[in-house]
């Protein structure tokens, strides 16, 4: 019953939100809100700006797209702020076709859709309110009504440019229906629908020799020549096709460059002077944004022909590569699972990241800097502090190729792939290992991967395996270590004291005998080995946490184990080697005895309660850690 409740409410609510009135009412309806009679490309850029806007780091996300597309900030930023705004402006920018131009499941139909499902919510509310000339099968703007002559006072007046003619169907209802008289002309509100062809149009290219013209234009409806007399006559005309539909809105021109050449010439016209030529009528006026998209290979052939000059300088390309964030491609995968049947699978912690890290590694672009590596990039691209790189060096790699990430796996390829892991396991419970063995099995049924590709991609198998490995020992570590933060602090706190104690030349004080000693020169260069510091260069980072620790206590914060990255790799290297032996004969003994059994009960609990796994995918990580230790 509580579905049928919001059914009757969703119902009450559209009533409600229903008006007619006359052209005379409708003016007082813009003199208090201008913004009903936007334009098409300002209705779209609101209902983008009316979302919200976050910025970090001088990148800007919009929360109208947050839920759908992921790592493309600074593409949909790239389009928002040099297309939709200046549109929106009524400069010439909105004369263009947009045209969205990406690797395959890059997210280009996503983002349409997502602006056609945006329309429809958005024509629900005050803000995003539409008006039509009531019964007008093109939902016409009936700002129209106004005579030529008296638009710029009406602007005067009003603040509005109206653009366009009146429609020959209005034209003519006009005269015969209310004797010309423009301020009783019945005006409603209408709202978006994609379903039932209201303001949102899909065009989708078929074969030239069966696709009629009709489908973009309309068609003359033969059946009424008869009653009305004259092919000429718009009432014996349908103003049914996808143009007509879409104004007030959008219209998607699905693989518009698949298209027969006679299709694109209607839409020189329409984008450059606002209006189309259908049947034997004056040109019909439109208001509509026109997306399109297609390939970059599809895209070269297209402007490599002569022919299509005219159009082409009628396009603003946008291109949108594939997300190069691992996070974000994280992010895509669960999406996907949670939209299939197969969301209650049980999918061990780091699977999808250790996925993710495969896919973007081979999207990007080797550096060509001598002093990072891919993985490196990947981290710094993924947000990652990386030592001796700064937020100018990530701009600059960015720069190197403007190319990057309009190849490589896409994300259809790997969920694929996962699906079919899942399937194969029984649907019970599935881990990176499993992930990784069948993306390396299916890129030999991969129908467009070079064999150089190939041997690239299984070549970043192994680099996300051996990530992977890196993963779960710490994963694991983190589980063995009793009371983990507790003796991670206690080590530093050991570490910093014995620092402080080395930097300003002075003694410890035994805890147990009072008795002054040295610093404890062994233990802190077991620490500092496990990230790499040598003997030269000990004092500078010692020094260093000092200066770190003193710059903490002038801000009045506390340096904690969280507070310098990589002395917190080191003290967890530093725990973990002390448990290696441990954690070896624990996870690789056969028949474990009662203390062993013991303890591996306790690391499977932690790892479930405290990191994600279920019994199946815990006992599978700790015999793979254990086997890495064995080797």
């Amino acid at each position: 019953m509580d579905i049928l409740k919001k059914i009757e409410q969703h119902r009450e609510e559209e009533q409600r939100l229903k008006w007619e009135g006359t052209f005379s009412e409708y003016l007082d309806i813009i003199k208090e809100n201008p913004l009903v009679a936007q334009s098409a490309h300002s209705r779209v850029y609101h209902m983008i700006k009316d979302s919200g806007i976050e910025e970090e780091n001088g990148v800007r996300t919009y929360n109208f797209f947050d839920q759908e597309l992921f790592g493309l900030e600074e593409s949909l930023e790239r389009l928002v702020e040099e297309y939709f705004h200046p549109a929106a402006k009524r400069l010439d920018v909105r004369k263009r076709i947009l045209l969205l131009m990406g690797p395959v499941s890059g997210g280009k139909s996503t983002l349409v859709t997502r602006l056609k499902r945006g329309l429809e919510e958005y024509s629900l509310t005050d803000s995003g309110a539409v008006y039509a000339i009531k019964g007008c099968p093109m939902h016409e703007d009936p700002l129209h009504l106004i005579p030529q002559n008296l638009r710029e006072d009406f602007y005067r007046e009003y603040g509005i440019r109206v653009q366009g003619n009146l429609s020959p169907l209005n034209l003519m209802r006009l005269e015969e229906e209310y004797d010309g008289r423009i301020e009783d002309v019945r005006v409603e509100r209408i709202f978006f629908s994609e379903d039932k062809r209201t303001g949102i149009g899909t065009f989708s290219p078929s074969d030239p020799k069966s696709q009629d013209i009709a489908d973009l234009t309309g068609s003359i409806d033969f059946s009424t020549i008869a009653e009305f007399g004259s092919e000429s006559d718009p009432r014996a005309y349908r103003f049914d096709g996808e143009l007509n539909k879409a104004n007030r809105g959008m219209m998607e021109f699905q693989e518009m460059l698949k298209c027969d050449e006679k299709f694109l010439w209607h839409l020189l016209s329409l984008t450059q002077e606002g209006n189309f030529k259908a049947g034997r009528f004056a040109l019909i006026s439109a208001d509509e944004l026109i997306v399109a998209h297609t390939n970059e290979t599809e895209y070269r052939s297209f402007i490599s022909n002569k022919k299509n000059e005219a159009l082409h300088s009628r396009i603003i390309v946008m291109p949108i590569p594939y997300n190069l964030k691992v996070s974000e491609e994280e992010r895509i995968y669960h999406k996907m699972i949670s939209e299939s049947d197969v969301a209650d699978v049980h999918i061990a912690p780091h699977t999808l990241k250790v996925a993710a890290m495969f896919s973007i590694l081979t999207r990007l672009k080797e550096p060509k800097r001598s002093d990072i590596d891919l993985v490196k990039k990947m981290r710094l691209y993924d947000g990652e502090s990386v030592e001796g790189f700064q937020s100018v060096d990530i701009e600059e790699m960015k720069k190197e190729f403007h190319d990057e990430g309009m190849s490589g796996i896409d994300p259809r390829y790997v969920i694929n792939r996962i699906s079919s892991t899942i399937i194969r396991k029984n649907m019970e419970s599935i881990n990176a290992l499993d992930v990784l063995r069948s993306l390396k099995e299916g890129l030999d049924q991969h129908p467009s991967i070079s064999s150089e590709d190939r041997e690239r991609y299984l070549n970043f198998i192994s680099v996300a395996r051996k990530e992977y490995d890196d993963m779960a020992k710490k994963e694991v570590q983190k589980a063995f270590v009793y009371s983990y933060e507790e003796s991670a602090k206690t080590l530093m706190d050991n570490y910093l004291d014995n620092v402080e104690a080395y930097c300003n030349k002075n003694k410890l004080r035994d805890p147990l005998t009072g008795e002054e000693m040295n610093p404890d020169e062994k233990l802190m260069r077991s620490i500092e080995e496990q990230i790499g510091i040598s003997e030269n260069a000990k004092k500078a980072f010692r020094e260093e946490i000092l200066i770190r620790i003193s710059a903490y206590a002038r801000k009045g914060k506390r340096f904690d184990y969280n507070s310098h990255e990589r002395l917190r790799e080191a003290i967890q290297k530093k725990l973990f080697a002390d448990l290696k032996d441990v954690v070896k004969i624990t996870t690789s003994t056969k028949t474990p005895d009662e203390q062993q059994l013991k303890k591996v009960n306790e690391v499977v609990a932690r790892l479930i309660d405290e990191h994600g796994y279920n019994s199946t995918s815990a006992n599978e990580l700790l015999k793979y850690v254990g086997s890495l230790l064995n080797r």
